[in-house]
């Protein structure tokens, strides 16, 4: 079986496409009922064997006898992908049954492919019974020196396995030398390729001063965890949004011209693009494309603008958001986890798309890499995770958990940090919930929202309480919520109760955490002066 694609294929169970082949069957129809009983009970006992198989055997085949008409015996032959679980594994093969009783019982063969599992099975015809059947296996005859064969058998194999255990040993010693040796050499290429492309990307601090006419008051945009944002006008008349970073960072010039040059390679629509960065003496500056619509924050919790955002053009943003975060995940040659994906950290250019900015806090991983953790936890209060809040575990889920508290503020208008509901002051997950669970759920829904499809926005309620539940699993992947956003004949599954609800015992760490951080307010705190990357 041979297979690629541009995604990641480990774990996935994949049913489709899929496709089964049959040939002309040779059975009468008075055998039909016998020989689907034998061949269902058969194969599904391979079922079984294969799926217990374990990494990587996740295969069984076998040939057993046949009581009808002129066949003699059957064989049959099952597999899955061997990155499956048991259970992915058992639920393909099963589908795989279900389509070979549809087209293929009663036929000579039959078979069933999809890109997780296949099936097979041939019946042997024959008047001669001694042709097809199965092989018959006896124990050999007692011998007279069974003792003393028993023993030089038993040291001959004791030999054979020191000898092969020790070959064995060799063989994966120089397999991983030789491996180390390569990578190394992959790593001095790659650091060498990268530091020519972040040479490239190097500003001079005078243009860059003469941009923002010295950074004057007028120029500037706003301020950040990380510093201040200047507009500028380069010489070629180009405006960009220029990042003066706080001069406190202890991260030295090769790793700040590493980390931008891997930043400045992600190339997506819906991200903001890095042009380049300046690097002189104390100063260090970073140059990216300039949006003029600013962030979404000013429009969708600011009472003037948000009745500017029709839903349209909420739907349009939160299926951006998700595409951008998709690229981050899986669709990009990095593996990038944002850590601090918020309405304030979504940039709105002039046909009002959205782009993911801020990547001061951002983690790459490696591409087979699940889970990373850190000692100190930093944030936005609000929409962090409760397994990076309490244990500092962080991955591509924790992003989609904070996608979720945005996708909620997007549909209702309202900050889940400051939600309030009829002058009270509330959680927004925990409303959001007992509303979905009691049939109320058009009260979620910001009252300025008069026309816009009703279905998309009881949707998008829906995958938002999907990507915040507390357990990790049961969140989709950003490839699933584009699925779910984009292909309006699939049901949705039901969403367990969210993370940090109200009422519950892990509630007064929550609180902890949000007195840990009141002096900063809504701020995200940097640990970085850019970005927390690993360059490989």
């Amino acid at each position: 079986m041979l297979r690629y694609s541009n995604r990641s294929l480990d774990g996935k169970l994949e049913l489709v496409p899929a496709y089964n082949q049959s040939v002309t069957g040779n059975l009468s129809s008075s055998d039909l009922e016998s020989f689907n009983g034998q061949l269902r009970d058969f194969l599904g006992r391979l079922r079984i064997e294969a799926a217990a198989g374990g990494f990587p055997k996740k295969f069984a085949a076998e040939t057993t006898r046949a009581t009808y008409s002129n066949v003699r015996s059957i064989s049959g032959i099952v597999q899955c992908t061997p990155d499956l679980s048991e259970e992915d594994c058992s639920r393909c093969l099963n589908e795989g049954l279900k389509q070979l009783q549809k087209c293929c019982y009663g036929m000579d063969s039959g078979r069933f492919v999809n890109p997780s599992c296949n099936l097979r099975y041939d019946l042997y015809v024959s008047n001669d019974p001694a042709i097809y059947d199965p092989p018959v296996h006896y124990p050999p005859p007692p011998s007279a020196n069974g003792g003393r064969k028993k023993s030089n058998t038993f040291r001959t194999v004791i030999i054979i396995a020191l000898a092969t255990v020790v070959s064995l040993v060799l063989f994966i010693s120089i397999c991983i030398y030789l491996r180390v040796r390569n990578k190394k050499k992959i790593r001095e290429e790659n650091a060498e390729e990268i530091m020519k492309s972040a040479d490239a990307l190097q500003f001079n601090f005078r243009s860059i001063r003469a941009a923002t006419n010295n950074f004057s008051e007028a120029n500037k945009l706003g301020r950040g965890g990380f510093g201040a944002v200047y507009r500028g006008i380069l010489v070629d008349d180009k405006d960009v949004a220029v990042k003066r970073l706080s001069r406190d960072s202890a991260q030295g010039d090769l790793e700040f011209k590493t980390e931008v040059s891997l930043v400045a390679r992600l190339q997506h629509r819906n991200l903001v693009r890095l042009l380049g960065f300046c690097l002189e003496k104390n100063e260090r500056i970073l140059v990216y494309e300039f949006v003029p619509n600013a962030s979404l924050d000013q429009f969708i919790f600011d009472e003037v603008k948000r009745p500017n955002l029709d839903w349209d053009l909420r739907y349009k943003i939160i299926v951006g958001i998700t595409r951008g975060l998709l690229y981050l995940h899986e669709d990009s040659r990095l593996k990038i986890i944002h850590r601090d994906l918020k309405a304030s950290n979504i940039l709105l250019d002039a046909d009002m798309n959205p782009k993911i900015a801020d990547f001061g806090m951002a983690r790459l991983f490696d591409l087979d890499q699940s889970q990373g953790e850190t000692r100190r936890v930093v944030g936005t209060y609000g929409y962090m995770a409760p397994e990076y809040v309490m244990r500092g575990q962080f991955s591509v889920k924790s992003d989609v958990f904070s996608f979720g508290v945005l996708v909620l503020e997007i549909v209702s208008g309202q900050k889940n940090s400051s939600f309030r509901n009829r002058g009270n002051v509330e959680d927004l997950l925990s409303y959001a919930w007992k509303n979905w669970w009691g049939n109320t759920s058009s009260n979620i829904i910001d009252p300025l929202l008069s026309s816009g499809s009703r279905t998309e926005m009881m949707r998008c309620i829906n995958i938002g309480l999907l990507c915040v539940q507390e357990n990790i699993a049961d969140r989709p992947t950003m490839a699933s919520v584009i699925l779910m956003l984009t292909s309006k004949s699939l049901s949705l599954p039901v969403p367990s109760q969210p993370a940090f609800f109200m009422g519950k015992s892990n509630m007064s760490k929550v609180v902890e955490l949000d007195q840990a951080q009141s002096s900063s307010g809504q701020k995200s705190e940097n640990e970085a002066s850019i970005t927390e990357l690993s360059p490989r």
